[in-house]
């Protein structure tokens, strides 16, 4: 018997400063006794539970089963652990698979090593048993291993997502700056849009934030368009139970109303990309994008404007960067009356150009890079949502 299967306990993988917001999507989804942990949560749960937070959660990155607990000095001790687990009952020798390893505090100080020596000792196991041994895929392997070292004491896990949950496949276009996925859906629940107001990105990019909306919006599962699970792997795997989760999951889905998500980005390129990206996407066709400047968009009021607007670093000169925050400002203020803007900022010193009081600082990380999220709310306009650009007069 593994360990998860002892405690029905596993580890959710989350990005940096967004530990107790994926905490509570945790909760939300069935989670029970949760605890929190330094970029990851500690959870119980149940099959079905583990299946659907696979399959719904849009802000974790990854769930690990945790599979044996082990004192972990040396070589030995790992490739010892190693012969004693049925690898075959997991995985075929026809399949691939993957380590990623993480050690802090330990003899063993070097991850890529200790993956080594784990590889090696699976290896050894299937060699003894049928005489050959299975594939090491690290791009895409059929199932990936994790190992956690620290203080000599190891953890080695089952990765039950398979690929980081921040893929959801829609996405096989970037532009140059993109944000990840996870974050996007984090700044969304952070807004705390549910639908009654106008969503914008008036600098869309390849179309993350709206993506994450309309999948918000519609309740998609997060890996709709997902077709392989790590959690496929565990020797307890119950497909029918497996089956009535996606099955109620996509049950849930509902069509997206016209005139309530709109994006624009100047780049007619950027904005291909974005097209592209939603039409993977079901009810995309209900989302309004324009190629246009935010400059040129006439009025947005009584919405929620979300946007994540280049911050310096690999686009454009600082100086020019610092002129589009005040022009973004100077937006907000005369054309947006009543709506909250949110906006994410890789680099927190620019807020200052926007020159508008912000209500809430929410430190967040896109990748390894850390910025914020600044909530501006505008001043009250007519009580009646509306949105204008340059060739649409409606709305």
């Amino acid at each position: 018997m593994y360990d998860y299967q002892k405690n029905n306990m596993y580890f959710a993988q989350v990005p940096g400063m967004m530990e107790e917001l994926c905490e509570q999507e945790l909760i939300e989804l069935g989670a029970k006794n949760t605890k929190v942990s330094y970029r990851g949560i500690y959870f119980e749960s149940d099959h079905c539970t583990l299946y659907k937070i696979n399959y719904t959660a849009r802000t974790i990155s990854r769930v690990l089963a945790p599979l044996k607990s082990f004192y972990c000095n040396n070589a030995n001790a790992m490739m010892k652990t190693a012969a004693q687990i049925e690898w075959e009952k997991i995985f075929s020798l026809d399949q691939t698979f993957s380590i990623t390893s993480s050690v802090t505090k330990s003899t063993i100080n070097n991850s890529l090593y200790a993956s080594q020596v784990l590889k090696d000792g699976i290896a050894d196991y299937f060699r003894a048993k049928f005489d050959k041994r299975p594939d090491v895929n690290t791009v895409n392997p059929d199932v990936r291993f994790n190992l956690f070292i620290e203080k000599d004491k190891a953890i080695l896990s089952l990765d039950t997502s398979g690929e980081s949950l921040h893929k959801r496949g829609y996405r096989l276009l970037a532009g140059e700056a993109p944000m990840q996925e996870t974050l996007a859906a984090a700044i969304i629940r952070l807004s705390k849009w549910d639908g009654e107001k106008p969503l914008l990105d008036c600098m869309c990019g390849s179309g993350t934030i709206i993506c994450e909306a309309l999948m918000h919006y519609c309740r998609i599962p997060a890996q709709k368009l997902r077709k392989n699970f790590g959690f496929f792997h565990l020797p307890d795997f119950d497909e029918s139970i497996w089956k009535k989760v996606k099955d109620e999951a996509d049950r849930k889905i509902r069509p997206l109303p016209k005139e309530l998500i709109y994006g624009s980005d100047k780049s007619q390129i950027t904005l291909k990309v974005a097209q592209e990206n939603l039409s993977r996407l079901p009810y995309s066709d209900s989302i309004e994008i324009a190629a246009q400047p935010f400059q040129h968009i006439k009025q947005f009021e009584n919405g929620v404007l979300i946007t994540n607007p280049p911050y310096g670093i690999r686009l454009g000169e600082r100086s020019e960067v610092e002129v589009l925050y005040k022009e973004l400002g100077d937006f907000i203020k005369t054309k947006c009356k009543g709506t909250t803007a949110f906006i994410y900022t890789g680099e927190p010193a620019l807020r200052k150009h926007i020159g508008l009081k912000t209500s809430k600082r929410i430190p967040l990380v896109n990748g390894k890079l850390e910025g914020v999220l600044l909530q501006i709310d505008s001043y009250e306009g007519s009580r009646k949502a509306k949105y204008q650009n340059k060739e649409d007069k409606s709305t």
